[in-house]
């Protein structure tokens, strides 16, 4: 912090300066009095979620207060050793006074200091307090307890100080309202979409085409009897392609003829106009889990080769369309592995479930995702793709109520497809595609005006720190007299506290 460029009012000070910090600790676990029946809250950084703190998670008794500092009202409570400190810096102001434990430190200010001033301050300069003040060698992200108490602050007169967290809050104040508007909004989208997803597989998306197309419509039976005739000639496609190749392997097996459905299974589905019909996934097209035999799976002579491995994340983390992998096969992992070709419609069964992309690439996969591949005579991939998008909560359903959840290839075989013809599928993926095209282009201009409210949430802080939000008053007493009479209050003034204070831990 460099005083040449603060107000002529303002100076520099430290939190030791204008704040007595005060360190915390763990009563013993062991001794049920401490916990039992207790009244006094004891902050950790579990409770650090909020900037205006009210409350914990835990209470400790009156006899544990014998071992903890209570810290009064109106104090800054900051985490000084916690995991979340490698993004950010938690901060919060007690509504109550409470207890803290060891992985916190609480600051509480001298007379005529406003406590928001610092804890605003404090937010401001995180990314700085991160860099400087962390300790180096330390297994979980942690504070210098000595580095913080000595950061260097800005300090206006006390006056201004109350104006500032004044216009801060006032701002602060609109721009929540406006992120709270985006959100919502991008909420409503995400509702848009699947409203889209739903009406187009019911048939309602494209009611206007079917009207003006009835020469292209085609009865319910003569869709099935199409599907029935695109599986026989794959089978003898197969057969062909294995007689020529020498009969090498098993003999394909011809396909499984999946039951019909119910009219109990059938009035559980949404009524389908005429012209489309319900069909399996099975029917549609070729599905099989991906490989990886070799155990243990992290076996080194499996992995840098030129062959792409990817799996359930990638696929989670595609925009449709898988085109980046982090690892590959060797020619040794390609031997207990497939290569799927390029455009392989790639579903997720475990982990995360129902998650859809088209490989990019030849590539392969474990047997956490399965590769679809299109009868394309009957149905285009991409609608497929659509449709379990829409189907994906039904799917994940699925699912046993475990910790990792999965399914299994049948379910996929067994899903129940609305199926038209192809030209109305074409119809169905026009407007689908023009229609979420248009709310993929909206909801990134939501998310842009999300990160610049964040932009502006911090240029509205550094202006705060730098004396740009405020005028300032000549005729208010300057910082420094201000940090000189709280000097003085010390030194005449030293009252005991029980605990042990931030500046005498490590």
């Amino acid at each position: 912090m460099d005083a040449a460029v603060l107000p002529e009012s303002w100076c520099v000070a430290t939190l030791n300066d204008i704040a007595r910090p005060f360190g915390g600790s763990t009563p013993s676990k062991s001794d049920a009095s401490f916990w039992t029946d207790g009244t006094v809250p004891w902050v950790s950084p579990k409770d650090m979620k909020v900037f205006e703190l009210r409350g914990s998670e835990d209470l400790v008794s009156e006899k544990a207060l014998a071992r903890l500092s209570l810290i009064p009202e109106g104090s800054i409570l900051v985490v000084v050793r916690s995991g979340i400190l490698s993004r950010i810096l938690p901060v919060a102001i007690n509504h109550l006074p409470v207890t803290i434990n060891q992985d916190m430190r609480a600051f509480v200010p001298a007379p005529e200091i406003s406590a928001r001033f610092i804890a605003w301050q404090l937010l401001a300069n995180q990314r700085e307090i991160l860099g400087k003040c962390s300790k180096d060698g330390t297994t979980v992200a942690s504070i210098e307890a000595v580095a913080l108490a000595s950061f260097p602050f800005a300090l206006p007169p006390a006056a201004e100080q109350h104006r500032i967290v004044a216009k801060i809050e006032e701002l602060f104040s609109e721009l929540d309202q406006g992120v709270a508007s985006l959100k919502t909004a991008r909420e409503q989208l995400k509702v848009y979409r699947q409203s889209l997803l739903k009406n187009a597989f019911e048939g309602k998306l494209t009611a206007a085409w079917r009207a003006a197309h009835t020469d292209q419509l085609e009865s319910a039976a003569a869709l099935q009897q199409r599907i029935a005739c695109e599986r026989q000639a794959r089978h003898q496609q197969q057969l062909a392609d294995w007689q020529a190749a020498g009969q090498p392997g098993p003999k394909p097996k011809p396909p499984k003829p999946l039951p019909p459905l119910t009219a109990e299974e059938l009035a559980e589905l949404p009524e389908l106009p005429a012209g489309w019909v319900y069909s399996y996934l099975a029917d549609m097209g070729d599905l099989g889990r991906g490989k990886s035999k070799h155990r243990p799976r992290n076996d080194p002579r499996l992995f840098g080769g030129s062959f792409p491995f990817i799996q359930t994340g990638e696929v989670k983390a595609a925009n449709r369309v898988v085109r980046s992998y982090s690892q590959t096969y060797s020619e040794f992992g390609l031997a207990q592995s497939k290569l799927w070709p390029k455009g392989t419609l790639c579903i997720t069964i475990a982990a995360n479930i129902a998650q859809t992309a088209f490989l990019g690439f030849d590539g392969c996969f474990p047997d956490s995702v399965v590769g679809f591949t299109a009868f394309e005579p009957v149905v285009r991939a991409e609608y497929i793709d659509y449709f379990i998008q829409a189907a994906r909560t039904r799917i994940e359903a699925y699912a046993p109520a475990t910790a990792q959840k999965n399914i299994n290839l049948e379910t996929l075989e067994n899903l129940v497809v609305p199926y038209c013809s192809r030209a109305e599928q074409e119809a169905v993926l026009c407007e689908l595609e023009s229609k979420l095209s248009e709310a993929d282009q909206l909801d990134q201009t939501l998310a842009t005006a999300l990160q610049q409210a964040d932009a502006l949430r911090q240029s509205i802080l550094k202006k705060a720190f730098h004396g740009q939000l405020e005028k300032q008053d000549k005729n208010e007493e300057p910082a420094t007299a201000l940090l000189e009479r709280i000097r003085a209050a010390r030194s005449t003034n030293q009252p005991a506290r029980r605990g042990r204070s931030a500046g005498s831990q490590s």
